[in-house]
Formats: structure tokens, sequence, C-alpha cells
């Protein structure tokens, strides 16, 4: 890890502004700094494998490695202060990240060790409570989990409204029958998981076919694995287009899940990898939520409603991960959401 505080902040310039030189490094620290000392940071950063160096003499720049990339907590909300065509991202799917995924622990051992903390006080309330109140929290779970997954994608139901939707099948006055259509199709798919109609263990691409299915249905987008390019608003990242990629980086996205031995990484990359890829015409991010959740839920973890989620910070910290294939933001996400469902539920 950096050593000096400058040479954290280097190590923030160097998130937020890749391959760059020496003196618009220099340009952008706080302190005044010669470029002999400021040399002497970027070797030793470059030494413990934290830096790549590229080019000679003038032309020198600079990176993060791949590896410390991927959880670099260095990169906040001022990346997005450059307009979405001036960030330096990546533009493309880099099939790189399936092994740097499957070969890193994506969580420490203290968030590890926090999560199951987590987990044994799920399993200590749902031990002590009632088959009926039981019943009725896994319900308010999945209204507000099926709320919310549609929120992020734009429906405008509120709360209420999709209780009223999911409970007695009243559709709010003056809302489009497609929005209602999302909300009792998130509800079909959560209760298929909970009743073990889907099976993810080991997760298949056809799990993640029948969960999508299930998704979209009566909102007339194709079931089945996409044969054309998809763009995603907010970024310039783009999924792979080829249909037979599609497959081949969706089953070897399986393999880095089933490979993974926590719970907590497998329903992590089930929902940044299905995300990434985006297998399908529509409805890839939802999938993504529901896959996740449904690992979660067949090996006996809390569901995640995202219920504490702002729309904005989700798609930040998603497209943290597809422009610079780093995890923080989202991993943050995640286990926040973890310990709010646990002791908002149940």
């Amino acid at each position: 890890m950096p050593t000096t505080p400058r040479q954290q902040l280097i190590i923030r310039i160097l998130g937020s502004h890749p391959n760059i030189q020496i003196s618009e490094i220099k340009q952008r620290l706080t302190q005044e700094v010669s470029i002999p000392t400021l040399n002497r940071d970027l070797k030793e950063l470059v030494s413990q494998g934290l830096l790549t160096k590229s080019g000679e003499g003038r032309n020198t720049t600079y990176r993060i490695t791949s590896a410390y990339q991927l959880l670099n907590e260095h990169i906040g909300d001022s990346y997005f202060d450059k307009d979405i065509d001036e960030r330096e991202g990546n533009k493309r799917f880099e099939p790189d990240i399936l092994s740097l995924l499957e070969t890193n622990n994506i969580f420490s051992e203290n968030e590890l060790k926090y999560l199951g903390e987590l987990h044994a006080m799920f399993l200590e309330k749902i031990a002590t409570i009632s088959p009926t109140l039981l019943q009725k929290e896994t319900e308010r779970l999945s209204i507000e989990l099926s709320w919310k997954s549609s929120q992020i994608e734009g429906n405008t139901y509120s709360l209420l409204e999709t209780e009223l939707l999911l409970s007695q099948k009243l559709m709010a006055k003056d809302k489009d029958k497609s929005e209602a259509t999302m909300l009792l199709n998130h509800k079909m798919a959560i209760d298929y998981l909970y009743d073990h109609r889907i099976t993810l263990t080991p997760l298949k691409v056809r799990d993640i076919e029948d969960i999508h299915s299930l998704l979209i249905q009566n909102l007339g987008v194709s079931k089945n694995l996409r044969k054309r390019p998809v763009g995603i608003t907010g970024t310039t990242y783009t999924p792979p287009d080829n249909e037979f990629q599609i497959r081949e980086y969706l089953e070897r996205a399986c393999e880095v899940i089933n490979n993974k031995d926590s719970v907590f990484e497998k329903a992590l990359l089930a929902i940044l990898l299905i995300s990434l890829i985006q297998p399908f015409e529509d409805g890839n991010k939802r999938t993504g939520r529901i896959t996740s959740n449904g690992i979660l839920i067949e090996n006996g973890y809390c569901a995640l409603s995202y219920r504490g989620v702002q729309p904005l910070d989700y798609k930040k910290a998603m497209i943290l991960f597809y422009e610079q294939n780093n995890v923080s933001a989202f991993k943050k996400l995640f286990i926040d959401q973890y310990a709010f469902a646990v002791r908002n539920y149940f």
C-alpha cells in the first residue's frame, strides 16, 4: 500500500487520470514537490507493484496496475467531474477481467469477518421468530426489492403503489402498464427463488436465462442471448457484441463465480459480471440483481432489497466497474446493503 500521504495522492490522481506523465502528476499535486522527489515516489510505487511504467524519457507515463486498480479505494465522485466522452476508461469488454477476478480475493479478511457477523445475526433472528412472521418479513423484503430494483431502471411507481400492486393487484393510475408488468415480474422471479424453483449452485448460463425470462415476460424483450450491439446510458463502455463471444464470456463468468468459496463473493460477482457482459437486449442489471440474491437465498443468507440505495449512487458504482474495472465502490454498496437488510428485516 502507498506509505505516505503524497503517494496516496498520486494513486488517487492516477485513478482518475490513467496514463499521464510525471509533469501532469506534479501539476495535480496539492503541495509543491521536486521532480527528483516525485521520481523516487513513482519508482517506489512501481517496485511495490502498484504502478506500471510505459515509455521512456519525457514520454514516460504511469498507470495503476490491474490488480491494484481492481480494489483501489481512491476513485470517488471526482472521477465523474469529467464529461462522459472525456473520461479515460475502458471502451470495450476486456476478457482479462475474468482471470483477474478469479485470482484475487474481492473481500478483505476484515470485510468477510464483518459480513460473517451480520450473517450470524440474520440466522439468530430467523431462528427466533414465528413461521408467520418469517413469511411476512420475507414478503416485505421481496416487495421492497421489486420496487427498488425497478426504480433503478427508471420505474416511477412509489413503494406504496408497489405494495398495492403486488399484494392486491391494484395498478396505479396514470402509470404505464409496462411499469406494473416490470414490478410483477420481479416479484414472480423472487418467489421462484424462495420456492427453489430455480437453483443456482453451481451457476449455469441456463439459470441466468431462466431468471431473465421471468423478469422480461410480456415486456416485448427477446428471451435469448442478444445478437446485436447494445449501448449503456451514461458510459462509453460497450459490451461484447458477438453472440458466440457473449455465451463464451457468460460461461466463463459462471466458472469464476462457481470457483469462489465465499457466498458473498459469488453473489457480488454475479451482479457485476452479468451487468458487465450485458448478455441480453434488455433487463441485464435486473437479472444480475436477482441472480445475485438467488445465490444468497439458496445458501441461507439474507437477500438485499437495496432499499437504502440512491439510483444515481448505484449507477456510478457500476460505471466505475465498467470503465475502470474497479469493484471498490460497488463492494461498499453491497456490504452496506447487506448490513441494512439484516438490521431492517426479520
